[in-house]
């Protein structure tokens, strides 16, 4: 089967599109989805230590979720490839230059970055770097 989306780390780099998503979002370990909307969660991931979900911040503290991190949910609006290597290298090591710090979701069709959220405005310039 041939990959879906770009494998080429110089064509992936030059179009990246950085994109800002409104709000804040948090990481929350929750045992029971029931009071949860499927809609309302970004992420879900089966630790062995619990279930991890990101969401918006307001969602979160509307249920009193406890979290540590508010951050900003940036999408890099290019399709790369799952098999493409070396991007999250690429970019994860512009934002450490900046002292900025990374968590990031690799999906289908686009990779996601959550940073803290104060540092939002130098990680969209950081990136932004790349298509210059």
């Amino acid at each position: 089967m041939a990959p879906t989306g770009e494998t080429d780390l110089a064509k992936i780099l030059k179009t990246l599109r950085p994109l800002l998503n409104n709000g804040e979002f948090v990481f929350c370990v929750v045992n029971n989805f029931a009071a949860l909307k499927p809609e309302d969660i970004i992420m879900s991931f089966r630790e062995e230590e619990g279930n991890t979900i990101i969401r918006k911040k307001k969602l979160a503290d509307r249920l009193h979720l406890p979290y540590s991190f508010v951050a900003s949910w940036i999408t890099l609006s290019v399709h790369s490839s799952l098999v493409a290597v070396g991007l999250t290298a690429a970019f994860s090591n512009a934002l450490a230059e900046k002292g900025i710090s990374c968590n990031v979701v690799a999906a289908f069709y686009h990779d996601h970055i959550f940073v803290d959220k104060k540092d939002t405005d130098k990680a969209m310039a950081a990136l932004a770097g790349f298509s210059e």
